[in-house]
């Protein structure tokens, strides 16, 4: 008779490497009789010892049930072992040890990539998408460039190189007082990522230009004077639509366009693609968008999906499967000089960033039909695209 409270498991199963586990521990060497395999690999027990004592609830010279079980193995009951690697948390587990174990090198393009990495709208992630990707290139093997477009300098910040008001930057290779081989830094911990950096003085470089000749494309002529061979280029823009930024699409080829999972990104983005047609018409005929990473996802709230949803309808080629989620460690790693990828490799954020550096890297330059740009700003302009949230 089953103890009380226990009646429930009188038919249970038994795990048959659990039970062999126990008869190896009672026993120097594991038994295994022809055919089966023995729970215990001794013949039957008298329950009565010899004092005659009896235990509670037991019955004299009663002998203990042996189980016997086939020599085959049981199917386990459940998810495999395959399917088990196959949830969030052994993916997050493979990509830790993967980061902590030397990141994978990734194939080398043919020909260095500029990436214009681009958004009027601010506080979407440009900086922080630009040196992360960067720091994840450059520590798969790529030589890496950042420059700095931004007058506020987080992107030098990040890298940890020096961009005060005495050091020379990329203002000073707009006006032609250096040339980019002299202001280059090198980012320390990074061997083989690089840095243009930008100071103060780049936020007068948008007035000062404005007279200047060929004013459009001076980052551009200084880009085909640089000696040194680089992988990919990833240029960081100010938040605007002004000078600067034309400047950057000139230099590149290719648009990378971070984009906040809430509303006002989509509205931004309207203008923005507007504008990149612009410059493909009339500045420079390669432009194209090439890459849209989504930033600041929270896959908690509706919105974020919803947002997530237009996007990708609108540019299915172009937006990276992998999205980045709202991360405090991608947040505070600035604050100490560094990105990401070298604060906290194994964080959520690191290895998001890490999964879409791979993502631009296999998948190559793409050129995207103008079709679906003109589409989607069609959507945004007479409401197709907009977006019913009943709540988070």
């Amino acid at each position: 008779m089953a103890a009380p409270g226990n009646e429930h498991r009188e038919h249970q199963g038994v795990d048959p490497l659990l039970a062999q586990s126990v008869v190896d521990s009672l026993n120097d060497e594991p038994y295994y009789p022809a055919g089966t395999t023995d729970v215990m690999a001794t013949p039957p027990v008298d329950l009565e010892y010899e004092s005659g004592h009896v235990p509670a609830g037991a019955t004299p010279s009663a002998p203990l049930q042996v189980m016997h079980m086939p020599s085959s193995p049981v199917p386990a009951q459940g998810p495999s072992v395959a399917d088990d690697s196959d949830t969030p948390i052994a993916r997050q587990a493979a990509a830790a040890i993967e980061a902590l174990s030397g990141v994978t090198r990734l194939p080398r393009p043919d020909k260095t990539r500029v990436l214009v990495v681009a958004n009027q709208k601010g506080g979407v992630g440009k900086t922080t998408t630009t040196v992360n990707l960067a720091a994840s290139l450059a520590q798969a093997g790529a030589d890496v460039l950042v420059i700095d477009l931004d007058p506020q300098g987080n992107a030098s910040t990040a890298l940890s190189v020096e961009h005060h008001a005495d050091v020379p930057s990329v203002y000073d290779v707009l006006i032609e007082r250096y040339t980019m081989d002299e202001v280059v830094q090198q980012v320390p911990e990074i061997p083989n990522l690089y840095c243009c950096p930008a100071t103060i003085d780049l936020a007068g470089a948008e007035i000062e230009l404005v007279s200047m000749v060929a004013r459009e494309s001076r980052l551009s002529k200084a880009l085909s004077g640089y000696t040194k061979k680089m992988d990919y280029i990833l240029i960081d823009c100010p938040p605007s639509l002004g000078l600067l930024t034309v400047n950057a699409m000139v230099a590149g080829a290719e648009v990378l366009i971070p984009i906040q999972c809430e509303y006002y990104a989509l509205e931004g983005l309207s203008q923005l693609l507007h504008n990149i047609e612009l410059i493909r018409g009339h500045l420079n005929p390669e432009l194209h968008v090439s890459t849209i990473l989504l930033t600041m996802y929270d896959s908690r709230t509706r919105l974020s999906t919803e947002v997530a949803e237009q996007v990708r309808t609108h540019f299915p080629n172009e937006v990276l499967s992998s999205a980045i989620p709202r991360s405090v460690r991608v947040s505070e790693a600035p604050s100490y000089g560094q990105t990401v990828m070298t604060w906290d490799p194994v964080s959520t954020g690191a290895i998001a960033y890490r999964d879409a550096a791979r993502e631009i890297a296999e998948r190559g330059a793409s050129r995207v039909p103008m079709d679906g740009m003109n589409d989607f700003r069609a959507d945004i302009e007479y409401g197709g695209a907009s977006l019913h949230s009943g709540g988070q």
